[in-house]
């Protein structure tokens, strides 16, 4: 069959159009959302996603569908944060923020909450959801906080019992800058390793010691290369749960509704494992003869006010005074 110069562009064109907008082979399709985190698949983390993705699909009736990639396969903690606000990720979870707002590490300044009790009063309250407000002019919203928890200390070398021990450490923190403005604060030689390559780090002696949240340190396995671990409570740090605002805003209202709903029961569901959970670790790290001391943090809190002045500066005296006084420090 003939036909036309005209014609034959036109179909050309229409397939070249149906090409580039047809999901490549393993996309998500358009009502599938995908969500990554670098936690591991066996982690508290993940079993929290896996309970969203749960909610979501009963909620709207299967019409969207939440796709899980856990254990950092689509990048660390970063890469993470960046696809999502490209929009290559719909959702993310993890404690790196500062693409989203910089002024969400106030929750990680040190010796700020006493328990998990004060954290969760803190983040239902008016200033933690006020916080939850951050990072909507930069592409994001915010749908919860999943307790990264309390960090601790653990070395291979020694003990740590005050702050005297840190000093000259080679220690490994995230990329939070609270962390690395308190590492220094206590004299500690602070280095920013990927979440991936900590065991690798410690295991050729790259740093000597971590400052990790109990369930990282046992799902990742670091206690078999940093076996003695100091209780300190030293710093809380969230996993914030952040989504593309572009891909929020252009589901129906019902479907919006449906993941904000979602998570939020999620972030219940999840506090109500945390302590069986933190005494289920412990005593397996005790069977496994790993060396657990508590800490007498007393000495610590002078030592770390000037990080409270710095950020301050960075981000507002007025901030940093409300955050305090909702937090009971």
């Amino acid at each position: 069959m003939y036909l036309s110069r005209l014609t034959r562009n036109m179909l050309l064109g229409a397939a070249l159009l149906a090409a580039a907008i047809a999901p490549f082979p393993g996309a998500a399709a358009p009502a599938d959302l995908r969500l990554a985190h670098a936690s591991s698949s066996d982690s508290l983390i993940n079993k929290a996603a896996l309970e969203f993705q749960k909610k979501v699909a009963e909620k709207t009736g299967g019409a969207l569908k939440v796709v899980i990639f856990p254990d950092g396969q689509l990048g660390d903690e970063d890469p993470i944060v960046e696809g999502v606000g490209v929009g290559s990720i719909d959702i993310g979870l993890g404690g790196s923020v500062d693409a989203i707002d910089p002024r969400l590490n106030v929750t990680s300044l040190p010796f700020l909450f006493s328990d998990n009790r004060a954290v969760h009063a803190f983040l239902d309250g008016a200033v933690g959801k006020e916080l939850m407000g951050f990072g909507e002019d930069r592409g994001y919203v915010l749908l919860g906080a999943l307790d990264s928890g309390f960090r601790q200390f653990a070395s291979s070398d020694k003990s740590i019992a005050g702050p005297d021990d840190l000093k000259g450490l080679k220690i490994r923190t995230p990329p939070n800058p609270v962390i690395l403005a308190t590492m220094r604060q206590l004299g500690a030689l602070a280095e920013s390793i990927p979440f991936g390559q900590v065991y690798t780090s410690l295991q050729a002696h790259v740093v000597s010691a971590v400052e990790p949240e109990i369930r990282d340190y046992y799902d990742s396995k670091w206690y078999e290369v940093a076996d003695k671990l100091a209780i300190a409570n030293y710093i809380w740090t969230a996993n914030w749960w952040f989504m593309n605002k572009d891909r929020m805003d252009a589901l129906p209202a019902d479907q919006q509704a449906a993941i904000r709903e979602s998570a939020a029961e999620t972030v219940q569901w999840y506090r109500g494992q945390l302590d069986a959970t933190y005494a289920g670790i412990l005593e397996e790290l005790k069977g496994k003869g790993i060396e657990i001391t508590d800490v007498d943090t007393s000495a610590f809190h002078s030592i770390v006010t000037p990080v409270y002045d710095e950020f301050g500066k960075e981000w507002g005296a007025d901030l940093i005074a409300k955050v305090r006084q909702a937090s009971g420090n």
